[in-house]
């Protein structure tokens, strides 16, 4: 998994492909009378704003941390095991991604009410403009994806919180 996770965090083309064709499968099991070449094409161009914010995120966190993809790749990883580098260097650029994330994170409460919102105002205009297939689709969608997005977001703060305590404990020249 650890290998996946690495491949995607190097090569973004690849997280847009996947996300673009795991969408229009959504889509398409929704809505099966659609072509699937007008789904994809459709998604795909709906996609563009998500894939303009994952490359401004990505091309401030290597500004912020002064390290190119395979640097990034590299602090993202120690995040993600909870290795703390010893290297100073590395260490200043850890504590610059960490902190930057942690920031970003400061509406994330907001970010899943709105979401939770638009969601469910989504099923109920579903509801009253679609039939039954199409509604119960949504409703899925409006329940089980803000659930993910909420616990997935609870794990990645523990971890961003953790090293966050852990480059603070292990300061070199600190006394215990």
């Amino acid at each position: 998994m650890n290998r996946l996770h690495t491949f995607l965090t190097r090569n973004l083309w690849a997280q847009v492909a996947l996300s673009v064709l795991g969408a229009s499968a959504l889509v398409l099991l929704i809505s099966p009378g659609e072509s699937p070449t007008a789904v994809l094409t459709r998604v795909a161009f709906s996609s563009l704003g998500g894939v303009a914010v994952l490359l401004a995120v990505r091309r401030k966190e290597k500004r912020a941390t002064g390290t190119d993809t395979t640097g990034l790749v590299t602090l993202d990883g120690r995040i993600r095991s909870g290795d703390v580098p010893t290297d100073p260097a590395e260490r200043e650029a850890l504590r610059a991604l960490v902190a930057k994330r942690l920031h970003r994170t400061r509406n994330r409460p907001w970010a899943l009410a709105f979401l939770v919102l638009l969601f469910g105002g989504v099923t109920v205009l579903t509801a009253l403009t679609a039939g039954p297939r199409e509604t119960i689709g949504f409703g899925i969608l409006a329940v089980t994806f803000p659930v993910w997005i909420y616990f997935q977001g609870r794990k990645q703060l523990r971890r961003l919180h953790r090293m966050r305590e852990a480059l603070r404990e292990e300061e070199p020249g600190m006394a215990a």
